[in-house]
């Protein structure tokens, strides 16, 4: 496995900083932000673009601290029914066009999520009843075949891969709706998996890697603390600030004050054996409690210790 570091983490230093970090962290690669819900603080999309010297430039900084590109993030919702749609796939198809350019594998985007019919906001649907709920489903899912047919040609026409990333208030969140995407895209889309997610969510982060195995294309490492008590009442969909954490029934934490250090072992041994040995653990940073460069030294430390460095060179014994 590799480890890397998502630039945003560290969305307060300069570029040249953040390379200088990651290596002196003893990384393998930083995954750069695009735009979207991102500022993209390091990263000037359209200069990249039309820029080979740019290019080259950027390029040259990483490959003279050792390191290379995990990706590019261009994480918005391209399928808004406002204005805001059309900005966010517009980043999109400029970020896949520029993963081709840095031959940097994969794109990471989550699936966005329509509105219902006539709406201006999206509607994200999370029960079965009443009934209006599966014809808004029934709209927002044809929306979603046009779109993602058109951008999962565009992905094969780069040569690049996208990576979903499950989340809330999104028409992909969990293993059922990703499928229902894939059906659409074929495999140049594959997941983007970020277990803090999934557990906020109620669901089980080593057994969706199980069933998802080869479909996971790159990983976010981030940790979710339940807190059990708050839940109780609140349930998980719990839709106030992320300032109040002492209130909520889960936040964001730093790898290791969500799930023990036995259990990130676990899940780096799952993925690697799952799905697989070479994936990048892509450290996300988003602990309000802890300051970003200490939230990322200690989340590099315990990866250090639970990820699966080396390939495996175990041979049978002669019988």
């Amino acid at each position: 496995m590799k480890i890397g570091l998502v630039s945003d983490s560290l969305a307060h230093m300069s570029v040249d900083d953040v390379i200088k970090t990651a290596s002196q962290l003893e990384l393998d690669c930083i995954e750069f932000a695009t735009g979207n819900w991102s500022t993209a603080p390091h990263l000037d999309l359209d200069k990249l673009l039309t820029n080979a010297s740019a290019r080259a430039e950027f390029k040259s900084k990483l490959n003279d601290h050792g390191l290379t590109l995990s990706a590019l993030n261009a994480n918005g919702n391209p399928m808004h029914p406002g204005p805001t749609g059309k900005v966010h796939s517009d980043c999109v198809y400029k970020t896949l066009n520029l993963a081709s350019l840095l031959e940097v594998e994969n794109v990471i985007t989550m699936s966005g999520l329509p509105g219902a019919p006539g709406d201006s906001f999206p509607n994200w649907i999370v029960t079965s009843w009443p009934p209006e709920t599966q014809v808004i489903l029934k709209h927002q899912w044809e929306v979603a075949q046009e779109y993602w047919a058109k951008t999962a040609q565009a992905a094969r026409d780069n040569g690049v891969r996208i990576c979903i990333e499950l989340h809330g208030q999104q028409l992909a969140y969990n293993m059922p709706t990703f499928l229902q995407l894939r059906e659409i895209t074929g495999d140049v889309v594959g997941l983007n998996f970020d277990p803090s997610h999934i557990m906020w969510m109620g669901g089980d982060p080593l057994a969706f890697i199980r069933q998802a195995g080869s479909m996971i294309y790159h990983v976010h490492a981030k940790d979710t603390f339940i807190d059990t008590v708050n839940r109780a009442t609140a349930t998980a969909l719990d839709n106030r600030p992320m300032t109040l954490s002492r209130d909520r029934s889960w936040s964001y934490v730093t790898l290791g004050y969500g799930q023990t250090e036995p259990w990130w072992n676990a899940f780096c041994y799952t993925l690697a054996h799952f799905a697989n040995p070479e994936l990048t653990l892509s450290i996300e940073h988003e602990d309000m409690n802890l300051s970003r460069m200490e939230g990322v030294i200690k989340s590099v430390n315990l990866l250090k210790r639970t990820a699966t460095i080396e390939k495996s060179d175990y041979v049978l014994p002669a019988i």
